[in-house]
């Protein structure tokens, strides 16, 4: 006898160990056929990720948005695809998905990922993967479990200059890299601030509650929506949160790190309700197989009105305000920037030559057809920035906020998921959701 469930009854099924709702994709695509492709958050960022996915190929079935306002040039462009302002609506009663693009405010990230994910649709997401570590933890385990072919938003990845600049350093071009120092200007949204005050009406195009998704209620003030919400820890990841996952990608990758021991940062400007105007955070990576231990520092933000940078011995009297990186090895320094392939390399104090070095990661055009085309092979490790890569990453992106919200240097259990030495960092490690929202 069929059984019939709420929706309620459905969302919560989803997740339980007692039901049997695992959904796998099942589709098989052949040469012409198109994917069917949703979007969650299809204004600002999404609207991007809707289009590009469309240049690549997909057909765009349903959009949704909390912010009528916001999604409205996306739903201009695509008039045919049905609208929805709740994802879960959609991914319930929206027939034929095939796949997703997650690309809301970091604190719905995860929610809606993984709903997407336990019904057995592809999955795109934007950086940082998610807004907490153990959320990221969760993402990763569901893509592996449920077969699905994912990918991170952190575009360089599947670019030339970083998938040509790993090759150089497992290349061994500058030797043992023992140090990598990675920056950049953000934030250029306020952080640093308190909550704000007065009274607001909710626009009549925005549902506040769904913007809240599982986040703590808070009345409605516009500093929060569309755009400066990166500035408050309920809902953003400040300038590390943000970026990191784009700067420090490349030093990631090509070193092969997976979790710090530890990681201190240093922080100004900070206040219970919103990321500090400026940070340097530490971490300290070990010994891998017969690779030496690793330095890996990130800079954000100004202080004293200048960008933050690495110290003089690192920058080695070079102008480094047209890169993002700089690696130092046993035989020299890369200064990177993961835009163009206009490096500096300074090995033996002269430019390094690299043309001996082979190319051994494929190319792609985009991170967008690199993830349509493993959908159509079923192959979820195709994509480069695929869960089971960019997953662990953003779990150490994500613990510098950790470090900064904490005050002190902690030491990290990555198998066990907690801080061992700060008990209350583990707060940050794992939020509590809203009512009635859950993973």
């Amino acid at each position: 006898m069929k059984k019939h469930y709420t929706r309620r009854q459905f969302v919560g099924a989803s997740t339980a160990t007692a039901f049997a709702f695992n959904f796998f994709p099942s589709r098989v695509f052949g040469a012409n056929n198109r994917i069917a492709l949703a979007g969650i958050g299809v204004g600002g960022k999404g609207r991007g990720e809707i289009m590009n996915n469309a240049d690549a190929g997909a057909d765009i079935v349903a959009l949704c948005d909390v912010d009528d306002v916001r999604a409205a040039e996306t739903f201009k462009n695509f008039p045919t695809a049905k609208r929805y302002k709740d994802f879960r609506v959609m991914l319930e009663k929206h027939k034929g998905i095939d796949a997703v693009t997650v690309s809301t405010p970091d604190h719905t990230h995860a929610v809606a990922a993984v709903m997407a994910m336990k019904m057995g649709k592809h999955c795109y997401c934007q950086k940082p993967l998610t807004h907490s570590v153990y959320e990221a933890r969760v993402m990763t385990q569901v893509a592996e479990e449920y077969g699905v072919v994912t990918q991170m938003g952190n575009q360089a990845h599947a670019g030339e200059p970083i998938r040509r600049a790993v090759e150089l350093v497992q290349g061994g071009i500058i030797g043992d890299v023992t140090e990598a120092h990675m920056w950049t200007n953000r934030p250029v949204w306020p952080q640093g601030v308190n909550r704000p005050t007065g009274d607001h009406k909710v626009p009549d195009t925005l549902d506040w509650d769904l913007f809240l998704g599982p986040a703590p209620w808070r009345p409605y003030h516009p500093e929060y929506a569309p755009f400066k919400w990166r500035g408050y820890w309920d809902f953003g990841t400040g300038a590390l949160g943000d970026m990191a996952c784009h700067i420090m990608d490349m030093a990631y990758w090509a070193l092969e790190l997976g979790a710090p021991d530890t990681v201190q940062a240093e922080q100004e400007g900070m206040t219970l309700e919103s990321p500090p105007t400026s940070s340097i955070v530490t971490y300290q990576f070990p010994k891998r197989g017969q690779k030496p231990p690793v330095k890996f520092v990130w800079y954000d933000g100004q202080r004293n009105g200048e960008q933050h940078y690495p110290p003089a011995e690192v920058v080695d009297g070079e102008d480094i305000s047209k890169y993002g990186a700089v690696l130092v090895g046993s035989k020299g320094k890369l200064y990177f920037n993961r835009s163009n392939t206009n490096w500096l390399i300074k090995a033996n104090g002269v430019m390094a030559e690299v043309t001996h070095i082979p190319k051994s990661i494929p190319r792609v055009k985009n991170e967008d057809e690199e993830w349509q085309e493993a959908i159509r092979n079923n192959n979820p490790d195709q994509p480069l920035s695929n869960f089971k890569r960019s997953g662990p990453f953003s779990e150490v992106v994500l613990l510098g906020n950790v470090a900064i919200r904490a005050g002190k240097k902690i030491e990290w259990d990555s198998k066990n998921l907690r801080v061992t030495n700060v008990p209350e960092a583990n707060a940050y490690i794992k939020r509590e959701y809203r009512e009635g929202w859950s993973l």
